[in-house]
């Protein structure tokens, strides 16, 4: 795959936020265009306004109808907004959650349309974005819904720590009813098959955190670890996937158990991200497995507090340009090195 010629579509987010910020101060970096072509789906007037607060001066986008005329090596915007936007810095405003479906809607078209090859996605206000046409709890379930993908799975990933989340954005007093043998083991093979594929880990290891405190203490503090939790584990190792488990959380993360595993399968958001955040916060990526096509978003949200002042790091958005143009090589090289298996030859009567 030629580097430079992959597209990344970018969805602006919420235009109150910082995700004008972070795009803008990641495609600052000329060695971005080494790696892909970023498409912006956004408003040139947004892009002035957030310009002006921020004082950056020598930045700017090819205007482009659609992602056929986008020119390699720079950054093209292609407008969906009219200019009656209105920017209010660091506000949720319904304006701008109907700004940030607009642009998710345009470049999830031209995903489908095989116009880009991956989309990475800028912070929304998951309150201002909800409507008749997104009644989501976030982007991974309303992705799901639009490419009809069975089942996704959030893998928040880093160069220290990968971990992906049973249950994601569900009410913490519905997890325990999710926590099921069925749900456990479809996760585990989503993001074994991930790892293979999306990260090129051919062997990937695996640990499983319990749910329960002190991995439920033989019992006497809940009985989904040996219900539930170990045999979803077995079933797994009997698949053939390299699975150990289940961990207490605390001492895991505590005692750099982490560092011995390719990846952690946390069973509800907070036990997961917590953690995560609080090892690689500036650097972390969103990514969703299980969908037809790569998307990928940066770890943070859309830090309204920070807005206009210069202070948001674009760090993360960055990792997450990069891991998206990464996954998408890998996935092109496992589809090469599959696509023609050596057939098994009988040589019992050689």
């Amino acid at each position: 795959m030629n580097s430079h010629r992959i597209k990344i579509g970018i969805t602006q987010g919420d235009i109150n936020s910082i995700s004008y910020e972070v795009i803008m101060k990641t495609l600052l970096d000329p060695r971005v265009y080494d790696s892909c072509t970023p498409i912006l789906y956004g408003s040139p007037k947004v892009v002035a306004y957030h310009r002006k607060a921020l004082n950056i001066g020598n930045f700017s986008l090819n205007a482009v109808r659609n992602a056929d005329e986008a020119t390699y090596r720079h950054a093209n915007l292609i407008n969906v907004l009219d200019e009656n936007v209105r920017v209010e810095l660091g506000k949720s405003t319904p304006q701008a959650g109907e700004a940030a479906l607009l642009s998710l809607q345009a470049a999830i078209k031209d995903l489908k349309e095989d116009k880009i090859d991956a989309l990475v996605t800028g912070p929304i206000n998951k309150h201002n974005i909800q409507s008749e046409q997104f009644h989501f709890p976030g982007h991974t379930e309303y992705l799901q819904e639009e490419f009809g993908a069975k089942e996704v799975l959030m893998i928040m990933v880093s160069e220290v720590v990968k971990v992906a989340i049973v249950t994601g954005h569900v009410p913490l007093s519905k997890v325990a009813s999710l926590i099921t043998v069925d749900n456990i083991l479809s996760k585990l093979r989503i993001l074994n098959k991930s790892m293979l594929v999306d990260f090129a880990i051919r062997r990937p290891r695996i640990a499983v955190l319990s749910l329960n405190p002190h991995a439920g203490d033989e019992g006497l503090l809940g009985r989904e670890e040996n219900d539930i939790i170990i045999p979803a584990i077995e079933q797994a190792k009997n698949e053939g996937m390299i699975v150990t488990g289940p961990y207490p959380a605390d001492g895991f993360f505590g005692s750099d158990s982490y560092q011995k595993f390719d990846v952690v399968l946390a069973m509800y958001h907070d036990q997961g991200l917590a953690p995560f955040k609080a090892l690689v916060f500036d650097e972390g990526v969103n990514f969703t497995a299980g969908l037809p096509i790569v998307r990928t978003s940066p770890a943070h949200g859309t830090a309204y507090e920070l807005v206009g002042r210069d202070l948001a790091s674009e760090s993360s958005f960055r990792a997450a340009l990069y891991l998206a143009c990464d996954i998408l090589k890998n996935r092109t090289e496992y589809k090469q090195l599959t696509s023609n298996p050596l057939k098994n030859i009988d040589t019992s009567n050689l």
